[in-house]
């Protein structure tokens, strides 16, 4: 199954806008490509499996906050687009870091390297 970068950035903002620190994940019988996106979460320590339960952890919450933007997401998807689609995670946070501290500089004149 191939990773889908919008249901993983989907999923954290669904556990980050849930009231509750441990998020069940309602997955439908056969909803398989949503489950193997949660273990791929996990795999890279996004989120944490507490029992049937969910969390997501500091490292989680760092990727969304350089993902969240949905203007900056698109950038990230576009730039990734053109380079042949291809990119591992670790890539997309730093590529969308990188628009991130742009953005930030060009409203505060701070330079975050």
């Amino acid at each position: 199954m191939k990773r889908d970068d919008d249901l993983i950035r989907d999923l954290l903002i669904e556990m980050e806008t849930s009231e509750e620190w441990l998020f069940v994940v309602d997955c439908d019988e056969g909803d398989q490509k949503r489950e193997y996106h949660l273990k791929l979460l996990g795999d890279v320590g996004l989120i944490l499996f507490e029992g049937y339960s969910y969390r997501m952890t500091a490292l989680g919450h760092d990727y969304l906050a350089a993902i969240r933007d949905e203007n900056l997401w698109q950038k990230t998807k576009d730039k990734i687009s053109e380079t042949g689609g291809n990119a591992t995670l670790e890539i997309v946070k730093a590529l969308a870091i990188g628009f991130l501290k742009k953005k930030i500089a060009k409203h505060t004149d701070i330079d975050l390297g």
